[in-house]
């Protein structure tokens, strides 16, 4: 179905694929891995067509990409589902969204109709065409987009991180559809950054700095432990943990439990919880907050809050997309104001606060995106632009600055480039340097590492961790289990607004059906725990390769 012969993209200065050859065949689930900037992004553009080859060819079922007035034709065979949910959504209504492919190939309303009614009952959406699409969650619209591609029946779908942004529920409906699809005989291109999504494929290709670096069937490619991690890419927790034991490689948890009964006999790590004795910085008092109240789109998003923040907490904050996270955290620097309720800073009431702009250097916030919060024209400049506004001298921003970028591990070789011209995870590190310049008390952060590869998503998570160690109050908002669970000292799970488990890492997680229940999940090790008898309160391969050779440890 696609053939890729000798096939070279530049762009302006950089070579992003290179003499790449690679088959494709009908029917096959193909998972496409490598760090941010490794060219998979732009390989799946070159697959529909939106990129066409600087040399080589781009087959599609016998067709090139070079062939303009083919293009039409190869988008049909050829759908495209992208990372983000929201960026893909063009209409109104679900219906309206799902059909407009359609439109643009020309079907009869009669046909287009059952198409529509089809594609959203294939992912789990019967009901739901007549629902406003910007009102569904990140899931649900990612379903829709998925849904949009299936109507127009190509032998071909290519998603491009489709998960990324998604909670565990998402991820999971998302990936039930893959596994449909290729069932039903489509060809699938899938392209990720989670191991246990790629351990799905038939075969895996991994990419570095746009040639292939390794290919070969899943537990082929993941048994490359060493080659893996020196390409800046992770293997399953279960690969690592065999590779370190000297056991069997297996992906199946049951098999790997088996093997590791077999020559060992795990015990439970007994843990105490860290107790802080400090004053709250933050405090949310009987918080509600009703987006568009007293009319027809009223939703109530987040509903009598009461939470403290302790001076030096690493407070993580989890819940399914649409559970009022990302408004809560908001409410903290007054970006958003309380319908009904009190937000006490600093043991001030933020209502009497005259300033804001004072509280915003206290209370540092780093959004979803944090790459679009970038707008100067170099990398020294962005990060200056709080202390600048704060009225800093020249020689104390100078020295804010640098120490900012320090502590993301930017070098003095990127001050005068431009943040536009960094990588992903590069852009995301320049951002929270630019929060981190001012020097904040609190630093709230909102799904940091969502999109980065493991090596990126690590950097980020050590650079917080730092700050931290550093004094730093951190609050940071993740779909990503096993980095609250590492990271977090104490956790909030929301549900439809409303918090529901307030406590450590270790209690929150023994809840794994409740949670499920939720839309939420425990982490990885918790359930090879589970599987080989433990308390589900490892969050740590050191602590689970500890455990399973039976070395008491006591973690506080």
């Amino acid at each position: 179905m696609i053939e890729i012969k000798n096939v070279t993209f530049k762009y302006i200065d950089k070579i992003a694929i290179k003499n790449l050859n690679l088959s494709i065949p009908k029917g096959e689930f193909l998972a496409i891995l490598g760090h941010n900037g490794s060219g998979k992004s732009t390989l799946a553009r070159l697959f529909n067509g939106l990129l066409v080859p600087s040399e080589g060819e781009m087959l599609i079922n016998g067709v090139s990409t070079g062939d303009e007035d083919k293009l039409f034709d190869i988008r049909k065979t050829c759908g495209m589902v992208f990372q983000n949910p929201d960026n893909q959504i063009v209409a109104t209504t679900v219906r309206e969204d799902v059909a407009f492919g359609l439109e643009n190939l020309g079907l009869p309303v009669s046909e287009m109709e059952s198409c529509v009614e089809e594609s959203l009952k294939s992912v789990g959406l019967d009901g739901f065409g007549a629902k406003m699409s910007s009102n569904l969650s990140g899931g649900q619209k990612q379903r829709v987009a998925i849904a949009g591609i299936i109507a127009m029946k190509p032998e071909i779908i290519v998603f491009d991180e489709p998960t990324a942004m998604l909670d565990p529920k998402g991820r999971n409906a998302v990936l039930d559809i893959i596994k449909k699809l290729k069932s039903e005989g489509k060809t699938i291109v899938l392209i990720t950054h989670f191991m246990e999504e790629a351990a799905l494929a038939d075969r895996i290709v991994v990419l570095e700095k746009g040639e292939i670096a390794l290919r070969g069937k899943p537990i082929e490619v993941f048994s490359e432990v060493e080659k893996m991690q020196k390409l800046g890419l992770n293997v399953p927790v279960q690969i690592l943990l065999s590779h370190e034991l000297g056991i069997l490689k297996t992906l199946d948890l049951n098999l790997f439990a088996k093997h590791v009964k077999e020559k060992h006999k795990p015990i439970n790590i007994e843990k105490t919880a860290k107790i802080l004795d400090s004053e709250n910085v933050l405090k949310a008092e009987n918080l509600t907050h009703i987006y568009s109240p007293n009319t027809t789109f009223q939703k109530i998003s987040i509903e009598n809050i009461n939470l403290k923040i302790k001076k030096g907490a690493f407070l993580g904050v989890i819940g399914h997309t649409g559970s009022g996270k990302s408004t809560l955290i908001q409410h903290f620097n007054a970006l958003l104001k309380a319908t009904t309720g009190t937000i006490i800073a600093f043991g001030e009431n933020i209502e009497n606060i005259k300033d804001l702009r004072l509280l915003r250097q206290k209370v540092g916030l780093v959004f979803q995106y944090p790459e679009y919060q970038l707008f100067e024209t170099t990398v020294f400049r962005e990060v200056a632009y709080g202390p600048r506004n704060m009225g800093l001298s020249e020689e104390e921003i100078e020295k804010r600055v640098k120490y900012a970028l320090d502590l993301v591990d930017i070098g003095e070789d990127f001050y005068e480039k431009s943040p536009f011209e960094l990588s992903g995870g590069q852009k995301r590190r320049v951002a929270i340097a630019g929060i981190l310049s001012m020097q904040p008390e609190v630093l709230i952060l909102d799904e940091p590492t969502a999109g980065l590869d493991p090596e990126a998503k690590d950097s980020i998570l050590i650079q917080i961790k730092k700050m931290h160690e550093n004094g730093t109050t951190i609050i940071i908002v993740s779909h990503s289990m096993e980095d609250i669970a590492k990271f977090a000292h104490s956790v909030i799970v929301l549900k439809e607004g409303q918090i529901k488990y307030n406590d450590i890492p270790e209690r929150v997680f023994e809840n794994d059906k409740e949670l499920q229940k939720y839309g939420l999940d425990i982490p990885i090790l918790s359930k090879i725990a589970k599987e080989l008898g433990l308390i589900p309160n490892i969050f740590t391969v050191d602590e689970m390769i500890k455990a399973i050779k039976g070395e008491k440890v006591v973690k506080k």
